[in-house]
């Protein structure tokens, strides 16, 4: 992982992450306007419109200049394709934050959540000093657990019927990593 700090960019072995732009806006509503998607996330909206994109990316450069949140495009490294977004919230008073991310589901199962969660838990520890990042996931999903156990997470628990998704309650399974420094 390499931060670029005049860019605000991680660079992986195959991604690079970077700040949205207006530009990506057709790409993420035509990515995110997917059922399999939309039930598989907590605040994604559906049906998911132009608005619903530009309105989230407008958000996206006050709150990583104020440390509050880092919203990332995911990217292919070579061609610049959007796959989707990874997430970081900073919570400066408890030195952790929540990850969270979502992939176009034509770009399932290559291992791009995992590669830019990855890279983004190493910018939470090395570049803002996190004690802790932790994730959660609905039960239903056990694809997004797979991804926080191959970034070492460790599952802290489960919140039994915490949040409610289309009439139902769904279970929210945690986990959490903590920085091991040296």
């Amino acid at each position: 992982m390499v931060y670029d700090t005049v860019n605000k960019t991680i660079t992986t072995e195959r991604l690079v992450l970077r700040l949205f732009q207006e530009t990506d806006a057709p790409a993420v509503t035509r990515m995110c306007n997917n059922y399999n998607l939309y039930k598989s996330t907590l605040n994604l909206p559906y049906p998911y419109s132009i608005e619903d994109a530009l309105g989230w990316i407008a958000l996206h450069q006050d709150n990583f200049n104020a440390d509050r949140f880092y919203e990332f495009a995911v990217t292919d490294k070579a061609s610049g394709e959007l796959y989707g977004a990874v997430a970081l919230s900073n919570n400066q008073r408890f030195s952790n934050g929540e990850i969270a991310y979502w992939i176009g589901e034509e770009f399932w199962g290559r291992g791009y959540a995992t590669e830019a969660a990855q890279a983004v838990i190493e910018f939470a520890f090395e570049v803002k000093g996190y004690h802790k990042v932790y994730a959660r996931y609905f039960q239903s999903n056990p694809a997004s657990g797979k991804v926080m156990q191959k970034m070492g997470m460790k599952e802290e628990g489960v919140l039994i019927e915490q949040v409610k998704k289309e009439g139902r309650f769904e279970d929210l399974v945690c986990y959490g990593i903590i920085h091991s420094a040296g």
